[in-house]
């Protein structure tokens, strides 16, 4: 029997791997597992795209690395976290137009079983409208120094860390961050990078700056559309994870928190968190209707409107199937919370996700999978 192929895409400055660092290296090693344990060949494949280029270019390098590894047999699954989800979608829609060159390397989507979405804005998210301004700019930029400079150096250096915990009782302009201070701040990671990071890093970075064509598109106004003009493929099974983070006050759980890049890492995230939070009537970033029966079927209650896991609004997240719902960050999902095996956490929310949540969650998206192909 022809092994199964999943094809996983990173969201929103996601990679393949960068700074010896797996970006799905969780989720991955998770998937074969339980494929194996139910004694059922499968290959896992990682998609590399541009961090942050249009959803349509990182979907056409999703076309790409389906047509030169997928053979000729076999059931395909594809699985995105955040704008990951979307370029799946993208691929998989019949009305698809990625070029002619691209489109004669679509003979695989017969084989397609499924979709599955993890943390994707399907309906957009407010964040991106705040990223694409002048001020989003700043902070876009200092999120992602810290995050490249942790992966590589375990943290950023103790002043760089510290001085972005001071500011937050400076002159803000931003929640709680002085974005003049957060221009030196970022450009001294830079200046460390430069001499402690490897090339691809710096080159990871600086696509970054070059191309935010991705961020312009999650916006809510931007996703109506996308949704106007994206459909589902027929026989092909739609499901999705979704997860939000607390919204405790910074100060009820900072104490616990020990080095100054976690208090940094979690006066960001916060930040990020209440940018998400904003609602526009027009442009909703959730589906028409059907959403509190999700959540109370799902959870035994209905979040706030304004629950988001940081980065994405929680009834963004929904499309097809929902198959878990909890509480996590939007990074939690794909393996980055503390804990055993190698587990980093990137973004201190207090979310208190665990192993145990993530194999819960897996154990959905595999057993949906597995659904699909039978």
């Amino acid at each position: 029997m022809a092994p199964s192929r999943v094809y996983l895409t990173p969201g929103m400055f996601g990679f393949a791997r960068l700074a010896a660092y797996d970006y799905f290296g969780h989720i991955a090693r998770g998937v074969e597992r339980r494929y194996a344990t139910r004694g059922r060949a499968v290959e896992v494949r990682v998609c590399e795209v541009h961090p942050t280029s249009s959803v349509r270019r990182r979907a056409a390098k999703l076309v790409e690395l389906v047509h030169a590894t997928a053979g000729d047999k076999g059931p395909i699954h594809l699985l995105g976290h955040s704008t990951g989800g979307l370029d799946a979608r993208l691929v998989a829609s019949p009305s698809v137009r990625l070029g002619r060159h691209v489109e004669r390397q679509l003979g695989w989507l017969e084989r397609l079983t499924s979709v599955t979405s993890i943390n994707a804005p399907h309906y957009g998210t407010p964040l991106a409208t705040f990223f694409a301004t002048a001020k989003g700019q700043q902070l876009l930029y200092a999120v992602t120094a810290l995050t490249v400079s942790a992966l590589k150096l375990g943290a950023p250096p103790l002043s760089l860390a510290s001085a972005l915990v001071a500011s937050l009782g400076r002159t803000t302009d931003v929640l709680g961050l002085e974005l003049a201070l957060v221009d030196r701040v970022t450009e001294q990671i830079a200046r460390v990078l430069d001499d402690a990071a490897s090339r691809d890093l710096r080159d990871w970075l600086r696509q970054v700056r070059d191309d935010q064509g991705g961020v312009v598109q999650l916006m809510p106004e931007a996703m109506d559309l996308f949704q106007a003009g994206v459909e589902d493929r027929p026989q092909v099974r739609y499901q999705c994870v979704a997860s939000y983070a607390p919204r405790t006050e910074l100060r009820d759980w900072v104490g616990s928190v020990r080095s100054p890049w976690s208090i940094a890492s979690a006066l960001l995230f916060r930040s990020m968190q209440a940018l998400t939070s904003n609602h526009d009537e027009r442009y909703p970033c959730a589906p028409v209707d059907g959403t509190a029966q999700v959540f109370a079927r799902m959870l035994g209650h209905v979040p706030e409107r304004s629950a988001n896991d940081g980065v994405v609004p929680l009834a963004s997240q929904l499309w097809g199937e929902p198959l878990w719902i909890g509480q996590g960050d939007h990074l939690d999902v794909v393996g980055h919370f503390p804990g055993p095996e190698g587990h980093n956490d990137w973004l201190c929310s207090g979310s208190r996700f665990d192993l145990a949540r993530f194999d819960s969650m897996l154990d959905c998206v595999v057993e949906g999978m597995l659904q699909a192909e039978s």
